[in-house]
């Protein structure tokens, strides 16, 4: 019998910045519809009819935590293999189906207790969507074979490689988890697995962990957007009915962490620059009473100027410029960490003794009423937040469906953390942190060990080594052969489209200041949240060569305070709204970006007028400043990542050009900086003539323009001129370059070369022509090739940059490091044939997908701020998206191949390998392109 459950309304009151005596808000609602099928199937539907689009998440009740010591790493490979091929789409079949329905990309992720496959597409391709996800469940495990398998083992490891060891710090959870829970408890290993369980795992092994996990009975089905209940539960029992109920699984017990005496632990990181101190408690699971307590306590201990941690550790003893502590909540147990990076030089000794002074700081004063309300008050914005977009909402249901059967909980969520309390506070400090045992991890740099806590052992890591032709060998082009699962009716044959839906572009309204402030803004009620950019031209462009980096220093120490509110006060008027106000410089513009309720609008943009028209500038938090970003700057010296960003602009650009330098700026011009170049900076460059206000969200254009009038007369227009920098013409032949970092697991490449401005007649055509080359996702023949034809990396990508000057065309991807020159012999391939084998396959897949997907043009608030920043920068009308989609109607092969040979030339390419020089730099010889160009000295070989 099939159970039918429905919740139209959700409803809580939230406390504002008052107590919840004084002040209730108005009430939040979720509404959606709960079956479940005959087989154990939850399916949840939400309507949400704002957009033409529909989301679709499965979420399976498995992860990390239901595999078994020496079989690790099962559930997140699951949640690879399962995008590949299916009986009935066939082998890449998701992926291709998805760009033809103009889908934004299947995707998933794994957790210690779950894993999902959600993708958001036009409500045209529902039913197909639901087709597909059947074939998860019930159709997929006969198409893996061992050559699918072998080639997947390679793309998890390379994920493995790109997010953990190939980053600083990227041990340091694996260490401290491995000491935290017992070696039988589901949460010691990481949700990623090591890779010799992975290198171990056979083809039996993964088949009988799909057929005890991938049930009806162990998932839930969401369906949320713009849909058709009655015909939607159609499709549904249409294509999952048939498959059969799984044998019944019994939930795992709560079971916390048991450290029986504290451990002290160090690692000599490869690529960190700072010594790292993190400690962790064992706590409690999701949903416990405590866990919404210890949610509040962190945050209070942490976050913000007036946080006890800060004022001791940054303020008083100045050892860092950030901490972190949070409260990390899975279902079978949970963890409190605390993380303090250090600066260079620090002994963690002294960061102990500092976090010891900062915990019996809190232990005399405790937390206030009013510091309670202030971390509550948020609540309501990030509720809002959350149902921004129809994929997470989706999300919110599956998991609350998940974890409690109910996906409505969200109610019980809320008021949870609303009920906490000053004693509840102290009460969970006294239970799970005061006296408790820990785990206490030092990551240093290398041949530092001396900055670790006194008496810590070395933790144990498994490093990977680099060996020439180490992988094993497969053949991905071999077909599976096997009997098709019987079904009541021919489930190869894709669901036809339903009814398409129209391009419903947003209305924008524009209006401008006396003082030239210019104003764009779209209405939208969806939720009732206001979202805004003050965006002011020049950023970085304005700097000098000897002052790089006064632009971002500008930015940063705007948010410090005002003439009037030191940080603290500011920072409490700002959280007492629900809102959020960040400020920020990039390459051509400074930006202060704010969230708030609508309610809360006026409020929030009076805290901003004065960040920006009566800022603090607070010598010492100007010191602290300087401090923190020459502590980035190191740290991004030995990030693989952060070293081929910086170095390929430099190749691009040439030294000489602005758009070159690290918006950071480097270590020896920060030290140089003073308080008055930041003043001149400002009085200079911060003007509305070069400004222009977006808005989107729930407040009228009326409301809007009153709002600003004032600034008419209190932000005084002034003249500034914007350096312009040419950016270079392409090489005109090839250069292989080489930057050294050793022992890296990875090979971070970046080719590419100067390309086009946004502006220019060619821009959107070459991004069309580059969809199936490298902008397509999984659609793109470099992914096709490199991740699933031969497993060399987890991901790789192409594509244009490009603002009022002109930008690059590049290709970036992290291989294995000993398949780099082999990435980049079939990189240069690809680019090679491309010209002559774009397909009529290739163009009908290309113009399905760019015409399709503008259904979801414009979703979500931040594509709307997105849309209204194009336009005002770029003098765009707000239909601009029609005159693309004419560009695609019109666009031909013979276009296309016109675009690839002048935009996408290897020959007239820079060709970037950040790696391990001591193994692959001769290699790169091979490639064809001369003798590599070393950028760095070569580095000493790393201690074993």
């Amino acid at each position: 019998m099939k159970k039918i459950f429905i919740a139209l309304l959700v409803t809580v009151g939230l406390v504002g910045c008052k107590t919840p005596s004084e002040e209730k808000t108005k009430e939040l609602s979720v509404n959606y519809k709960k079956i479940e099928l005959d087989n154990g199937l939850d399916v949840v539907f939400h309507i949400d009819k704002s957009d033409p689009v529909v989301a679709v998440e499965l979420m399976v009740h498995v992860g990390s935590a239901r595999e078994i010591e020496g079989r690790t790493g099962f559930a997140h490979l699951f949640e690879h293999l399962l995008f590949l091929e299916s009986e009935n789409l066939g082998k890449g079949g998701l992926d291709k189906m998805s760009a033809r329905i103009g889908g934004s990309g299947a995707n998933g992720s794994t957790s210690r207790d779950r894993t999902n496959y959600l993708q958001t597409v036009p409500k045209d391709a529902l039913e197909k969507m639901i087709w597909a996800e059947a074939d998860k469940l019930g159709y997929f495990i006969n198409t893996v074979t061992d050559p699918v398998l072998a080639k997947e083992k390679q793309v998890v490891k390379n994920e493995k490689r790109q997010s953990i060891d190939n980053r600083p710090y990227g041990h340091n959870q694996y260490v401290i988890d491995k000491n935290l829970y017992p070696k039988d408890h589901p949460y010691n290993w990481q949700v990623i697995g090591s890779l010799e369980d992975l290198q171990n795992a056979t083809l039996e092994d993964v088949k009988t962990f799909f057929r005890k996990w991938y049930v009806p009975n162990n998932s839930t089905l969401v369906l949320s957007g713009d849909i058709d209940i009655e015909q939607a539960t159609k499709w549904v029992k249409k294509y999952f009915d048939e498959i059969p109920r799984g044998e019944e699984i019994e939930p795992l017990a709560k079971r916390p962490g048991k450290v029986a005496e504290t451990k002290l632990l160090y690692y000599e990181d490869n690529f960190a620059r700072v010594p790292q101190l993190t400690m962790a408690w064992p706590s409690v699971a999701q949903y416990h009473k405590d866990s919404y307590a210890l949610e509040v306590l962190t945050q209070y201990l942490t976050n913000g100027k007036n946080a006890p941690f800060n004022q001791v550790l940054i303020d008083d003893l100045k050892l860092t410029s950030n901490t972190t502590m949070y409260n990390y909540t899975s279902e079978l147990a949970g963890q409190t960490q605390l993380i303090v990076r250090a600066f260079n030089g620090v002994k963690l000794d002294e960061v102990k003794e500092g976090i010891e002074k900062a915990f019996a700081k809190f232990e005399e004063e405790g937390i206030s009423e009013k510091d309670l309300n202030r971390i509550k008050a948020g609540q309501e914005t990030r509720f809002y937040g959350s149902l921004s977009s129809v994929l997470g909402k989706g999300t919110g249901l599956a998991s609350y469906n998940t974890y409690t059967g109910n996906p409505g909980f969200v109610t019980q969520d809320i008021n949870s953390t609303l009920a906490v309390t000053a004693e509840d506070v102290m009460d969970v400090y006294n239970k799970y942190i005061k006296e408790q045992n820990f785990i206490a991890t030092s990551f240093v740099p290398r041949n530092q060990a001396d900055l670790a806590l006194s008496g810590s052992d070395l933790a144990d890591v498994v490093e990977e080594k680099i060996v020439i032709g180490a992988e094993e060998k497969f053949d991905p082009k071999i077909a599976a052969n096997y009997e098709k699962t019987p079904s009541s009716f021919d489930r190869s044959i894709e669901p036809d489209y339903g009814e398409t839906p129209s391009l419903a572009v947003p209305d924008v309204y524009k209006a401008n200041l006396e003082n030239g402030l210019k104003i764009y803004g779209i209405e939208n009620d969806e939720v009732p949240l206001v979202r805004f950019n003050l965006s002011i031209k020049g950023g970085q462009l304005l700097e000098s060569m000897d002052k790089l980096g006064l632009a971002n220093l500008t930015a940063s120490l705007l948010e410090k305070g005002t003439a009037n509110k030191t940080v603290t006060e500011l920072e409490e008027a700002i959280q007492e709204l629900g809102a959020s106000i960040n400020v920020y410089s990039g390459t051509e513009n400074i930006t202060i970006s704010a969230t708030t309720l609508a309610k809360n609008y006026d409020k929030t943009l009076a805290l901003v007028k004065e960040m920006l028209l009566e800022p603090r500038f607070d010598s010492n938090e100007f010191d602290l400043l300087k401090k923190a970003t020459i502590a980035r700057l190191r740290q991004q010296e030995a990030s693989p990542n952060a070293v081929a960003r910086n170095t390929y602009n430099e190749l691009i650009y040439g030294k000489d050009n602005m758009r070159a330098k690290n918006n950071l700026g480097s270590t020896a011009s920060v030290s140089n900086i003073t308080l008055e170049d930041v003043k001149n900076f400002y009085n200079t460059n911060i003007s509305p003539s070069v400004a222009k206000m977006l808005v989107v969200g729930d407040i009228s254009e009326a409301q809007v323009t009153s709002s600003l009038q004032d600034l008419n007369d209190n932000w005084l227009a002034k003249e500034v001129t914007i350096p312009e920098y040419k950016t270079p013409d392409a090489p005109t032949e090839p250069t292989v370059y080489f930057y050294d970092i050793p022992n890296a697991k990875q090979s971070v490449l970046q080719f590419g070369a100067p390309a086009l401005a946004a502006t220019d007649e060619d821009f959107y055509p070459a991004t069309v022509m580059n969809y199936i080359l490298g902008g397509g996702g999984f659609a793109s023949r470099l992914t096709q090739e490199l991740r699933e034809g031969k497993g060399y990396t987890y991901g790789i990508r192409s594509g244009f940059s490009g603002s009022n000057a002109k930008g690059a065309f590049t290709i970036s991807s992290g291989v294995r490091s000993n398949v780099t020159l082999e990435s980049a012999q079939a990189v240069k391939q690809i680019l090679e044939d491309y010209p002559e084998t774009f397909s009529d396959k290739d163009l009908e897949t290309t113009k399905s997908f760019l015409i399709k997907s503008n259904a979801r043009a414009f979703e979500t608030s931040r594509a709307k701020l997105n849309m209204l920043s194009n336009m005002s920068e770029y003098g765009w009308e707000s239909d601009y998206v029609k005159d693309r989609e004419a560009v695609v109607n019109n666009m031909t092969k013979e276009q296309i191949k016109a675009l690839a040979n002048k935009y996408v030339n290897p020959n007239k390419m820079i060709w970037l390998v950040v790696g391990d020089a001591e193994t692959q730099l001769d290699r790169m010889k091979e490639l064809g392109y001369g003798e590599p160009v070393l950028l760095n000295k070569r580095q000493e070989k790393i201690k074993k």
